[in-house]
């Protein structure tokens, strides 16, 4: 089995590129990673993932997703190589089969990650959800 889940940050907006095929995007995650040390046994340091989804997964994180954003991704690992100026580049990355916020749109905005767009200025409750009328349907990405 082949299944990766992580939560993390993206190091940067993502990058979008359109083929044939549809809409890829490309991004890194940073993801904590714990580890011991004899002087300091709370130290972390991060692991920086690159992720790569494609068709609708790309449109969202495209419009959604932003540097900063936490995240979780649940996908596959994919490896690969090619080849530049006679040498082997090898490649792993994360496709990405689905990808969800990891905090509130309060919360990032506490952290200084940028915020995805509500889009129209609906009013928004305290823990970050808009009320979403009849005819706001169309504009909500997950039905």
């Amino acid at each position: 089995m082949n299944k990766v889940i992580l939560m993390g940050r993206l190091t940067k907006d993502p990058v979008v590129n359109s083929s044939a095929n549809g809409s890829v995007v490309r991004y890194t995650l940073a993801v904590d990673r714990r580890f011991t040390k004899k002087d300091d046994p709370n130290a972390q340091t991060a692991d920086f993932i690159g992720i790569v989804a494609f068709g609708k997964s790309a449109e969202f994180a495209e419009k959604y997703f932003h540097k900063g954003t936490k995240v979780v991704v649940t996908g596959r690992i994919q490896t690969g190589s090619y080849q530049k100026d006679g040498q082997t580049i090898y490649t792993t990355d994360v496709v990405a089969e689905d990808q969800e916020f990891a905090e509130s749109k309060n919360a990032q905005g506490a952290s200084g990650a940028a915020a995805p767009s509500q889009g129209g200025g609906a009013p928004v409750d305290d823990a970050g959800f808009m009320n979403v009328t009849d005819g706001a349907v169309d504009d909500v990405p997950f039905i």
